[in-house]
């Protein structure tokens, strides 16, 4: 019935907007006459003032007043009959008015019921808000939530809620701070925890940093089988340098896998690209010469990263590969050059920190 009520109000303003101008015509009509009798009743007074003054002789006068007489009479006598309003003008401007009265609200009804939809009963908000999740507009709800978590920041379900949904959209630093949020509000699950490391690896650019490192091991503490978690810290034993124990990793991982487990595939193909890596034939040499050839495939890595180019993650692989093979000073070394060629990269310097913190390199930074 509301809408009805607004319908009705809309279109009465849209023809009054229509019919004002239309009735406006005789007002307007007489505008010009009031202006001309002050004027000559101003001149009136006007040619009695000359006549004190003696400018002008009294049969001039009476001559002056006499016309201006006239001219007084012919604007007062305007008043009987506008001009302009004749027989034809009138009725043009009634079937104008008629036009406006029965048009108008009949092309609204028409466009309504063409385009709108008249059965739909009304949603507010706050019915919207309670619909169902899959159905609510996402930008709407996430904002909902967001609001409610700066009114009551210690909602730990509502910070494990929105974390994930960060995650998502690649605000790293926001997800981690949520996750950490909800792990000190009551909401410290192993998925919390593994999300709160993968949120610290993402935001380093993808290397698993200490603190990441310790949240998944706060993760596998309550379930050793998550599967996010484990599959992290395989990814960390590769950037350390331990290719093999990664891989085998792995493998266990998707050993221990559901058939439908949807991070299944990533696993596979990270295990993929560990296992080309080693097709050179490193495993099957002795242990002499395994540590020889790894030895040449840092030096290498070293040697390409020290001419140019080179993401974050190849400099810490190279760092930490350095220090497992008992070479500080070089790690060192590539440590003062990854500073400096990745000094524009956003969260390239809290990341070398950490490795150095990590590595006990901390002594090495500029």
């Amino acid at each position: 019935m509301l809408i009805w009520i607004i319908f009705a109000i809309m279109t009465g303003a849209a023809i009054f907007a229509l019919l004002w101008p239309l009735g406006r015509g005789r007002a307007l009509a007489f505008a010009d006459g009031a202006d001309a009798r002050s004027l000559y009743r101003s001149q009136l007074g006007e040619i009695d003032r000359d006549l004190a003054r003696s400018l002008i002789g009294p049969a001039e006068a009476d001559a002056a007043r006499a016309e201006a007489a006239r001219r007084l009479l012919r604007a007062a006598g305007d008043d009987s009959g506008p001009e302009g309003v004749t027989e034809s003008s009138l009725r043009r401007r009634r079937a104008s008015s008629a036009l406006a009265l029965s048009c108008v609200p009949l092309l609204a009804l028409l466009v309504y019921g063409a385009y709108g939809s008249p059965g739909q009963p009304d949603q507010p908000l706050a019915a919207r808000l309670q619909a169902d999740p899959s159905r609510q507009d996402f930008a709407l709800a996430l904002t909902r939530i967001e609001t409610h978590l700066a009114a009551n920041p210690s909602d730990g379900k509502g910070w494990s809620v929105v974390a994930p949904v960060y995650l998502r959209q690649g605000r790293y630093e926001d997800a981690a701070t949520a996750f950490a949020q909800a792990i000190r509000h009551g909401e410290a699950s192993p998925e919390a925890h593994a999300g709160l490391g993968e949120a610290r690896t993402l935001s380093a650019g993808g290397v698993v940093t200490a603190a990441a490192r310790a949240s998944f091991t706060d993760a596998l503490r309550l379930d050793p089988k998550n599967p996010r978690a484990r599959f992290f810290l395989a990814i960390g034993q590769e950037q350390d340098g331990n290719a093999t124990g990664a891989a085998e990793a792995l493998r266990t991982l998707l050993a221990e896998a559901p058939a439908d487990a949807p991070w299944a595939q990533a696993v596979r193909q990270r295990l993929a690209r560990l296992e080309a890596e080693k097709a050179g034939g490193v495993a099957a040499l002795a242990p002499a010469e395994q540590q020889a050839a790894i030895r040449g495939m840092v030096e290498g890595l070293a040697a390409r990263l020290q001419t140019g180019g080179g993401s974050l993650s190849d400099w810490t692989r190279l760092i930490r590969s350095q220090v497992v093979l008992g070479d500080k000073a070089a790690a060192r070394q590539s440590l003062v050059l990854a500073r400096a060629r990745l000094a524009q990269e956003a969260a390239a310097p809290a990341a070398l920190d950490a490795l150095a913190e990590e590595l006990a390199l901390k002594e090495a930074a500029p």
